[in-house]
């Protein structure tokens, strides 16, 4: 077991002696927020914890065309290149279950969510998250606990029968399911319900029943996160904050369940006050994806703007005008997620806190336009005023000289400006 997993596994226990546990989850696939948050862990000497979802990485390759082993050599390749150490790199399967496949019948989704756990295990991917919570063909349209747990445990037999068979390091678990499914939220946020402690209890003990049943009595002492809705979310234009009152119930219920920290989902856009809150409250591993990406498209398009000043005959149009007609040309990716007329389409599609437009800077047409802005501006050193005038958030780090006013060290320096938010978060959270 590499180091890093090692320290990650051993949260819980950090957490009940009182001792700093706190790790954030970087969920993308995007190069850039890949390298910024492998430099982010180099400079600080921290773990840094990775993961795919079901719908990014798959065995068929998942909206990014890779599978497991492949996510697992991008990202190591990446590592290299910054010279960061792979024993201080976790990586994680996050709703790895039937979702990918829900249309079909639960038998055979359920086979091809066997044959993803198994790809993720024999990459050696060693935090798992359980959620087999969606409804297939033929299942009622909500899943009765029991057959979640169930289902997870059988994606757990998988994962530790490859396990046993490679001779790879034994993962970590991650169970509970009340968050939104991969893809993002669609329901109206004024919903949002903080899970009871009674679920919570429930949750844990029906996993640990069914996994019992199966002979994984020692893999479900791996299990040490269970994921839970504190009461965070975000949608296009809003954010729900933590409030440490309304989840106090809650919070109390580690206290029956040492074995466990919590895991909060949808936490980008939280305050550091919050995220330090939710840390401090026990929720030490907080998953962010889309505040991440949101940070790039922000440096990419004000690089944009700042180009059309300083460079206008050198790129073929502004950036927003290319993911415009990209966008536009393939709207399975947001058309169901931004509701609206045209224009409030339009703003939703570059502006939204949902961040689809995530979905497309892998696509050629987008690389090429990306590529061609960087181009424009290589050498180039951006004045303050035009830092002031479209980059705002970043110009402080220019004044003090954290950051070098250049177009690649900005779109770096934007996501690690989000990463730093988290990473002072955790460090500075008192644990209770």
């Amino acid at each position: 077991m590499s180091a890093a997993t090692k320290r990650l596994a051993s949260m819980p226990h950090n957490r009940g002696a009182g001792l700093p546990s706190g790790i954030t989850s970087v969920c993308s696939a995007h190069p850039v927020v890949i390298e910024a948050a492998l430099m982010h862990g180099k400079n600080r000497n921290a773990d840094v914890l990775i993961e795919a979802t079901c719908n990014q990485v798959n065995q068929e390759g998942g909206y990014t065309g890779m599978n497991p082993a492949a996510f697992r050599a991008f990202v190591e390749k990446i590592a290299v290149k910054v010279a960061f150490p792979l024993d201080q790199l976790v990586l994680g399967g996050d709703h790895l279950g039937p979702n990918p496949w829900k249309h079909l019948a639960a038998g055979e989704a359920m086979r091809k969510a066997s044959e993803m756990i198994d790809a993720y295990a024999s990459a050696g991917f060693t935090k798992l998250h359980l959620d087999t919570s969606m409804a297939c063909a033929g299942d009622p349209q909500a899943v009765p606990n029991e057959t979640i747990a169930s289902r997870a445990a059988e994606l757990a037999a998988v994962s530790e029968a490859r396990v046993r068979q490679s001779g790879m390091q034994a993962p970590s678990y991650v169970i509970g399911t009340e968050v939104p499914v991969p893809g993002g939220a669609v329901e109206a946020l004024d919903h949002l319900h903080i899970t009871t402690p009674a679920d919570a209890r429930e949750t844990v003990e029906l996993h640990r029943a069914a996994f019992s049943r199966l002979g994984l009595d020692e893999a479900f002492a791996r299990a040490i996160g269970i994921v839970v809705q504190p009461g965070v979310e975000f949608g296009n234009a809003e954010v729900i904050g933590y409030e440490r009152e309304a989840a106090a119930e809650l919070v109390a219920t580690l206290g029956d369940i040492p074995q466990f920290v919590f895991e909060a989902h949808s936490t980008d856009y939280q305050s550091q006050r919050a995220l330090c809150d939710l840390v401090g409250d026990g929720f030490a591993i907080l998953k962010v994806g889309p505040w991440l990406t949101f940070a790039l498209r922000e440096a990419l398009y004000g690089l944009s703007a700042i180009a059309g000043i300083l460079v206008p005959n050198a790129i073929h149009e502004p950036l927003p005008t290319a993911m415009e007609r990209i966008m536009l040309s393939s709207p399975d990716h947001w058309q169901k997620y931004y509701p609206g007329d045209a224009r409030q389409q339009h703003v939703q599609r570059h502006y939204s806190f949902s961040d689809r437009i995530r979905y497309y800077w892998t696509a050629p047409a987008a690389q090429n336009a990306v590529n061609e802005l960087m181009s424009a501006l290589q050498g180039l050193t951006i004045p303050r005023p035009l830092m002031s005038q479209h980059l705002g958030h970043l110009e402080p780090m220019v004044a003090s000289g954290s950051l070098a006013p250049q177009a690649d060290a900005i779109v770096l320096g934007s996501v690690t400006r989000v990463l730093d938010i988290y990473a002072d978060a955790i460090n500075s959270a008192p644990q209770r």
